[in-house]
């Protein structure tokens, strides 16, 4: 498992390498995946707006922001609760909402939030929380198995919007707290990224867990 991970921290490296000569606009997203239509997009978030805000900075640090996601991620994740792979009671209540638009639809809705600035968190001032946060984030801990968040994520929380892994920076604390513990407990399962997170998350303390969800908090692209 050990040598699993150093190979996808250094793949996802080298593959971010490559990434950042190019532009990471729609005009250069892959020839597979095909931009949405950010103004089309804006007349279909109504129903989000109560728990993510109107531009997708939600104020509940327990519902996750999407301004400033990749589009590719939040599309996946779309379609993921929209076919009912993907469970979440909170999203249980839009589901059926969701199942009324089109792929493209939601491939628009993606695209509105990718188009706004995700707002900047405040991380908690407490030094031992931040330290173990940022060794977490920038270079992991292999003895525990635990890649460098970076290496997929991006050192500011970028994500990475050809490979879909998603920008992190200023996501709430408890949204990061609670979805890295789904995966250390496998209840979150869906999409090829899972099980990857499944196996870092699963060597993560709750004191480790919160200080990572901390120091995301404070990211800025």
């Amino acid at each position: 498992m050990k040598s699993l991970l150093i190979f996808i921290a250094s793949f996802s490296i080298a593959f971010n390498a490559h990434a950042a000569e190019k532009s990471t606009g729609p005009e250069d997203m892959p020839e597979t995946f095909k931009s949405g239509d950010a103004s089309k997009g804006s007349s279909l978030v109504a129903s989000c707006a109560a728990c993510h805000g109107s531009d997708g900075n939600s104020m509940n640090a327990d519902w996750p922001k999407l301004a400033g996601q990749n589009q590719k991620y939040l599309y996946d994740q779309l379609k993921h609760f929209k076919y009912e792979e993907r469970n979440n009671a909170l999203m249980m209540t839009v589901t059926p909402y969701l199942k009324t638009l089109k792929d493209e639809d939601l491939l628009d809705i993606a695209a509105y939030y990718e188009s706004n600035d995700v707002s900047i968190g405040q991380a908690k001032n407490d030094e031992d929380l931040l330290y173990l946060g940022k060794m977490l984030y920038r270079s992991g801990n292999m003895k525990k198995e635990i890649p460098a968040c970076s290496s997929c994520h991006s050192v500011y929380g970028d994500g990475n919007s050809l490979a879909g892994y998603p920008s992190l920076a200023g996501q709430q604390i408890g949204y990061t707290t609670s979805t890295l513990k789904a995966y250390r407990s496998k209840e979150r399962n869906e999409g090829e990224g899972a099980l990857v997170m499944q196996s870092i998350a699963e060597n993560l303390s709750d004191n480790e867990i919160d200080a990572l969800a901390n120091y995301i908090h404070g990211l800025y692209k």
